[in-house]
């Protein structure tokens, strides 16, 4: 009999460590009733999300450091931004995708263009001749947003990759054309028109503007700021070109060729810098996930 209670006793045992968290085991024999109750060793963990949304900075806060380590990999990053934005401004129509660093800190990256020449006027002067714009604006950039106090207050800084198309035409002020205190006449110089382009073809910028929560998922944002766009180069053509054209200064009265008219005002507009620091303004709303 010993023998059978030690046997059902160790047997027990076994049960019981096999089944682990298993309901209690109860062993009993004539004698004595013995419970065993086994220990749960499974313990299960509540994942963190990866992103918590903090209402007031008006960001999505990265709780893994998705971006430069943590439980997610870069390109998972990489396809679950933080926000979309839209935007228009003197860069022109277009839209942004930004990925959260940390709480204060968002990278950008957008593009801006179109033809935007009448937000700003659509015309500009360059000294005494007053020239129209025609504009195609590309302006793709990367650019990091920082809100240095975590609220709606934000300053940012980046690169822009200008490839912006800007065509020229020149009025005439009464009968001529009045360059570097010229009167040349304008029927006999015929139209001048041509090309401007900025020689940067990396545009470092900077802003500083404001983005304010609406909701939990809807935002605002305006900026202002400028970008470094390099000196000017421009190409001035007249449509009489070869022909001769009645040139009268404080030295009195001459003619020159129509092309020498064209290269004046050439020289005059890049002497000018048309937007060499170009301004930067835009407005526009945000969709945060």
């Amino acid at each position: 009999m010993k023998l059978i209670k030690l046997s059902a006793i160790s047997a027990a045992i076994l049960a019981s460590t096999a089944a682990l968290a298993a309901e209690p085991v109860i062993v009993v024999d004539s004698a004595d009733a013995v419970v065993y109750e086994a220990e749960p060793v499974a313990v299960a963990y509540q994942a963190e999300p990866a992103y918590a949304y903090n209402a007031d900075a008006g960001i999505v806060r990265n709780t893994t450091g998705a971006v430069v380590g943590g439980t997610k990999t870069f390109f998972q990053t990489a396809v679950n931004p933080a926000a979309v934005s839209a935007e228009v401004g003197t860069l022109g129509y277009g839209a942004n995708v930004a990925w959260a660093m940390n709480d204060k800190t968002e990278l950008q990256a957008g593009w801006a263009g179109g033809d935007v020449a009448d937000l700003f006027g659509g015309d500009f002067d360059a000294d005494d001749v007053n020239y129209d714009v025609d504009a195609d604006f590309s302006n793709p950039y990367l650019g990091v947003q920082y809100r240095p106090v975590a609220n709606w207050f934000t300053m940012g800084a980046g690169i822009i990759v200008p490839d912006n198309d800007i065509d020229v035409k020149a009025n005439a002020e009464g009968p001529n054309f009045r360059i570097d205190n010229v009167d040349y006449n304008a029927s006999e110089t015929g139209t001048l028109s041509g090309t401007l382009e900025h020689r940067n073809k990396l545009a470092p910028y900077g802003t500083i503007g404001f983005r304010p929560n609406i909701g939990n998922n809807w935002g605002v944002f305006g900026e202002i700021g400028a970008a470094y766009m390099g000196k000017t180069d421009a190409t001035v053509r007249s449509s009489n070109s070869g022909q001769q054209v009645t040139a009268t200064s404080v030295n009195g009265t001459t003619t020159v060729d129509a092309d020498v008219v064209a290269k004046a005002a050439e020289q005059e507009l890049e002497d000018k810098d048309w937007l060499e620091w170009f301004p930067i303004v835009k407005l526009g709303a945000t969709y945060r996930f």
